[in-house]
């Protein structure tokens, strides 16, 4: 177990700076989830197929999430549709499936305490009343989007999704596109 930990340590100390460095202004958008990309390709880690803690949540999450958001970069940067469009696209869509699915492990695993769900505003009209927000109020950093409707029934079943719209906690990382 000192090996996972060790990594899990290394995996929140790049995660947080790359988060910080964003935040200052220090990286472009394209570039952040690029670096988040390599970052997660390049761990000697892969995702846990039991959560039985917060930080391999947390490390599930960013490994699925940092290659989905990857993809679309990726699709997002090709005009017209070809076959790579369409493979970068059919990616994406297996790893946000993935990513919503890692939500819901690490929210079993907290029992779903002191979390809260809600829609969030968004720039883009196609995102509108779809997009919401879910956030761990216990920890910093941790506040994940999804648009999945079977993530958002659990979210409701368990009571903890609110139909209030609000801005995002991160608006404007959500509201800034994935190309330059």
């Amino acid at each position: 177990m000192g090996f996972i930990n060790e990594e899990l340590n290394k995996f929140f100390k790049k995660r947080d700076g790359l988060i910080n460095k964003y935040s200052n202004g220090e990286m472009s958008k394209q570039e952040f989830l690029k670096s988040n990309f390599n970052h997660m390709k390049n761990s000697k880690i892969k995702p846990f197929s039991t959560v039985d803690s917060y930080e391999k949540g947390i490390f599930n999450y960013q490994y699925f999430n940092s290659i989905a958001k990857y993809y679309k970069m990726m699709a997002s940067n090709i005009k017209g549709r070809n076959k790579k469009k369409v493979y970068y696209i059919e990616q994406m869509d297996i790893y946000y499936q993935r990513k919503d699915f890692s939500i819901l492990k690490l929210l079993n695993y907290l029992d779903f305490k002191n979390t809260e769900a809600y829609y969030i505003n968004t720039n883009s009209k196609f995102l509108d009343n779809k997009l919401y927000e879910i956030v761990l109020k216990d920890y910093e950093f941790a506040i994940f989007h999804s648009k999945s409707r079977w993530l958002i029934s659990e979210l409701k079943k368990k009571g903890i999704f609110k139909d209030a719209k609000r801005n995002s906690i991160i608006d404007d990382y959500i509201n800034e596109k994935y190309w330059e």
